[in-house]
C-alpha cells in the first residue's frame, strides 16, 4: 500500500540549502579541493565552559525526566536577565519569554499559531528561505518586501501597496540580515513600530545574528524600541552567538499574546527541550560574554581579510555591518546561479547564489565567513584566474 504526502507537504518550498550541499558534495567527490564559502554553519566549537556545564547536567538523573512543557523557569529568568543586562529591556519571564528548540521552530510555527488560512503576511526579499515553510504550512497568503542596496537592505514601507498593507497581519524582519549582512537602526525600528501600530500588523524580528556586529557597532534589539512589545516579538538563538547550532535551543521574547500562542502550540507539538541543554543555556546567558566578544572579533578579522582579498581582484563587496556573511555582486553577463555554478566548476569555490534567498537576491552571491583567513585569499586568487573582474 502506498501513502501519498498531504497537499500541504506537496506545496512546501524546495529546500534550497539541501540542493546547494548536493552540488558541493558532488564536486568534492571528484577529488577537488573545494573551498566552501556557501555554508552558514558555525565552524568554531561550543565554548568549553558551556560543554562542561552540559556534561555535568547530563549526568544528573533529574534531567533525564520529561522537561517542563513550557521550558525551564530558570532559563526564562536567565533570558529576561540577559535582555535587561545587555539591552536594557524589561521582560516578564513567564508571560514574555517562550523557550524554543532552536529559533527556526518558532519562525516556522508562528504563522499557524496566530494566523488563519488565507490571512496575509509580509516577508523580506531576499530573506531566509525557511520563512516560506511557515507560509506553506499555515496556508496563508504572502507578499514580499523588496530589500534593495539603495535603501541599505531595509524594507521601505512607503512603497508597499495600500491594499497589501491593509490586508497584512504579520511581517518578518531579520537584522543583522541573512543574507546581506545589513544592520537596522533605532530610527528604522521606530518607524517599524509606528507602521505596525497604525496598520494592525504583528512584527517578528529574527535576531539570530544579534551578537555579531562590526566596526565598533553593536546590533540593536528591536525590543529596545518604545512600543515594540505592543506589536511584536524578537527571536533569539544560541546557535550563532555561542556556537551551539547543533544543540537546538533558542527563545522568543516580547508580546505576551504571541508568546502565549507559541507556548500553546508547543504544548501540543513538543515536551520542550532536553533539560540538560536548557541548564547549559543558562550557563551561557549568565556568563561574562567574553567568548561572544572573542567570536565577533574573529568574524570581523575574517571579513576584513576577505574584503581585502576580493578588492585586490576588483570585486567590491557590500559593506556588511553584521552577521557572518559577505554579500557580493555578480559580474555582468551572469545570473547568480550561473556565477555560483561557474565558481564551483572552474575554481572549486562554493558560494550560495543570491536568488536562493528570493528574487530580490538575484545579482548577488552570499559568502560565509566560516573558514580560516588564508583560504579566503586562496579563494579570491582562484577566482582571479577566471578574469571576471579585469
Amino acid at each position: 500500500m502506498k501513502f501519498e504526502e498531504s497537499n500541504i507537504l506537496q506545496h512546501l518550498p524546495k529546500q534550497f540549502f539541501a540542493s546547494l550541499v548536493k552540488k558541493v558534495n558532488a564536486k568534492i567527490a571528484t577529488g577537488a579541493d573545494v573551498i566552501n564559502l556557501g555554508q552558514g554553519n558555525p565552524d568554531q566549537p561550543t565554548p568549553e565552559f558551556i560543554v562542561e556545564a552540559m556534561q555535568k547536567q547530563t549526568a544528573d538523573p533529574q534531567n533525564h525526566k520529561y522537561a517542563q512543557f513550557r521550558g525551564d523557569p530558570e532559563l526564562k529568568k536567565a533570558a529576561a536577565a540577559f535582555y535587561q543586562r545587555e539591552y536594557g529591556v524589561s521582560l516578564d519571564p513567564e508571560t514574555e519569554i517562550a523557550i524554543l528548540g532552536g529559533s527556526k521552530i518558532g519562525l516556522v510555527e508562528l504563522p499557524f499559531a496566530i494566523l488563519n488560512p488565507g490571512d496575509m503576511m509580509l516577508l523580506p526579499d531576499p530573506g531566509y528561505p525557511d520563512y516560506l515553510s511557515g507560509v506553506a504550512l499555515a496556508q496563508v497568503k504572502l507578499e514580499l518586501m523588496r530589500l534593495t542596496e539603495a535603501n541599505h537592505f531595509l524594507p521601505d514601507y512607503d512603497t508597499l501597496d495600500k491594499q497589501v498593507v491593509e490586508d497584512a497581519k504579520l511581517m518578518y524582519l531579520n537584522y543583522p540580515n541573512n543574507p546581506t549582512g545589513a544592520v537596522a537602526t533605532p530610527a528604522f525600528y521606530q518607524k517599524t513600530v509606528d507602521f505596525a501600530k497604525a496598520n494592525g500588523i504583528g512584527v517578528v524580528q529574527d535576531f539570530a545574528y544579534g551578537a555579531i556586529g562590526f566596526d565598533g557597532h553593536r546590533p540593536v534589539s528591536f525590543l529596545q524600541t518604545p512600543g515594540a512589545k505592543d506589536v511584536g516579538i524578537e527571536m533569539d538563538t544560541f546557535s550563532k552567538s555561542f556556537n551551539m547550532a547543533g544543540w537546538r535551543i533558542g527563545f522568543a521574547a516580547g508580546n505576551a499574546d504571541m508568546i502565549e500562542a507559541i507556548n500553546l502550540i508547543q504544548d501540543h507539538l513538543f515536551v520542550s527541550v532536553f533539560p540538560a541543554i536548557q541548564k547549559a543555556a543558562i550557563t551561557a546567558l549568565n556568563s561574562d560574554q567574553q567568548s561572544v566578544h572573542d567570536l565577533v572579533a574573529l568574524y570581523e578579522k575574517r571579513r576584513n581579510q576577505f574584503f581585502k582579498a576580493a578588492r585586490a581582484i576588483g570585486w567590491e563587496p557590500y559593506p556588511s555591518g553584521g552577521s557572518f556573511y559577505a554579500w557580493m555582486p555578480v559580474p555582468k553577463g551572469y545570473t547568480s546561479e550561473a556565477f555560483a555554478d561557474l565558481l564551483l566548476d572552474k575554481a572549486a569555490v562554493a558560494v550560495a547564489p543570491g536568488n536562493g534567498f528570493g528574487d530580490g537576491g538575484e545579482g548577488f552571491i552570499r559568502v560565509g565567513l566560516l573558514i580560516d583567513e588564508p583560504r579566503f585569499t586562496e579563494a579570491c586568487q582562484r577566482i582571479a584566474k577566471l578574469h571576471l573582474f579585469d
